[in-house]
């Protein structure tokens, strides 16, 4: 420990190093439940990309085990510290160093908050699509690292999508640069997109050239109340099979509704068994509700109640970020799954966890991006319970193997860090994980980064 300590030293600046137990605790883990984390033996938040390769070769030097972190929003863990390691968190490192309407791109560091690129990019008449839902906190290297979709994803695609290129530390402290800066390039293997989603296991990213798109004109938000989950899913699937493309397409079931309903007294229909929000920001976003109101009517939706401006849009979006934030208040812990399957099995998805949460006798709200597919089955339980947390635990992993057996896949945007290990193996196989196994050790030959994640 002392050794470590004066190794750093010798290249940070005093302030870049955290040591006080209380205070480096905090850094242990993520948001995730269930999710085993230790005790780090320093946190040191470098400011540039220098300060980093120090780090990993002192690292490196010493044998000593690297975490590398952002806000810390995730849901699996992956964030988690490991006993006696280097937390390094990237959240100084916070800088816009670019931004080109020409050639559509912004050059950021990895501690850039997403919102705030967000806003940056929009003062140029420009738009970076993927908004997780903790967009406000959440940063760039984070959204990297778990490869995070978002609310928009059903049109815009997510994170691995709009990443041009990376610098990136190595576990040996070398510097990589991957990728390009121009709007096409196949050169060598995609790299790239190897980091992306790799959850800091393979290098820490110190700067990303993003894509952009022109800023689309405002959205116009619908919402369609059904008398069952299925009538809403069957409204997802004609919507998708007519061929519209909305920015967002978003179901949020009975238990969600009423949560949001007690948090914020949003007025929310509570006879709902589920409720869509479909949004369009197309030059005549009107019309295009209106069509999507009809397919919703025929499904057999109760009422649709197309939004007039983008404030009564906003509102009603609204009470979906919300979603999450309501169900925490229902019991004392949460454990979010994130299961994405074919929309065409998306009814299949809501019926079956419907019938897990009965089994197991749990609370589980589902808000899901209904447009592609993917769902959040939140689990809702009293931690301070051995039993209930026991069953909370058990229908997690019986939703996950659900999601599996209708062709989808164990996380479609939070990543498998701790929490789906074991899921992860079956979902890739043997060959699966040997071979992303030899990935791991061509990039990180002694296991120093993020270990105990993934695999």
């Amino acid at each position: 420990m002392s050794d470590l300590l004066e190794r750093l030293r010798t290249g940070l600046p005093p302030e870049a190093l955290i040591t006080d137990p209380d205070v480096t605790a905090s850094y242990a883990h993520d948001m995730a439940s269930f999710c085993a984390a230790g005790t780090p033996a320093v946190v040191v938040l470098p400011r540039t990309v220098e300060q980093v390769r120090h780090v990993m070769r002192t690292a490196t030097a010493l044998r000593v085990p690297v975490v590398p972190q952002g806000a810390r929003t995730g849901l699996s863990g992956a964030a988690n510290a490991t006993d006696g390691c280097v937390v390094l968190s990237l959240v100084k490192m916070d800088r816009i160093l670019e931004i080109s309407p020409v050639d559509r791109i912004a050059v950021v560091e990895p501690g850039v908050v997403n919102a705030v690129l967000s806003r940056a990019v929009n003062e140029h008449g420009l738009y970076y699509p993927p908004d997780p839902s903790s967009w406000e906190t959440c940063t760039i290297g984070g959204n990297i690292g778990t490869a995070s979709g978002g609310l928009c994803c059903v049109k815009y695609g997510v994170t691995a999508e709009y990443v041009l290129g990376l610098d990136v530390v190595l576990a040996d402290g070398r510097l990589l640069t991957t990728g390009r800066r121009t709007a096409k390039g196949v050169a060598g293997y995609d790299l790239t997109r190897l980091f992306v989603g790799s959850e800091g296991s393979l290098g820490i990213v110190v700067k990303a050239v993003l894509a952009l798109k022109p800023r689309p004109p405002q959205q116009l938000v619908l919402a369609a109340e059904f008398p069952s989950a299925d009538a809403a899913c069957d409204a997802v699937c004609r919507i998708m099979e007519r061929g519209h493309t909305p920015s967002l397409l978003e179901l949020m079931d009975r238990t969600t509704v009423r949560a949001v309903n007690a948090l914020a007294a949003m007025g929310l229909p509570e006879t709902t068994e589920a409720l869509l929000l479909c949004a369009f920001d197309t030059p005549d976003p009107a019309s295009d509700l209106a069509a999507v109101g009809a397919l919703c009517t025929a499904a057999g939706a109760t009422e649709v109640v197309p939004a007039d401006n983008p404030a009564e849009s906003e509102l009603l979006l609204q009470a979906r970020r919300l979603a999450l934030t309501a169900l925490e208040a229902v019991k004392s812990a949460t454990m979010i799954d994130d299961v994405c399957v074919p929309r065409s099995q998306l009814g299949a998805m809501l019926a079956g966890t419907a019938a897990i949460a009965e089994e197991y006798g749990l609370t589980i709200g589902v808000c899901a991006h209904a447009g592609d597919g993917n769902t959040h089955p939140t689990v809702c339980f009293d931690q301070a319970d051995p039993d209930e947390s026991r069953r909370a635990r058990a229908s997690f992993d019986a939703i996950m193997a659900l999601g599996l057996e209708l062709g989808g896949t164990i996380t479609g945007e939070h990543g498998v860090g701790v929490l789906k290990k074991e899921w992860l193996a079956r979902e890739l196989g043997d060959t699966g994980v040997e071979l992303q196994r030899s990935i791991k050790a061509a990039f990180d030959p002694l296991n120093l980064l993020n270990p105990g994640k993934l695999f």
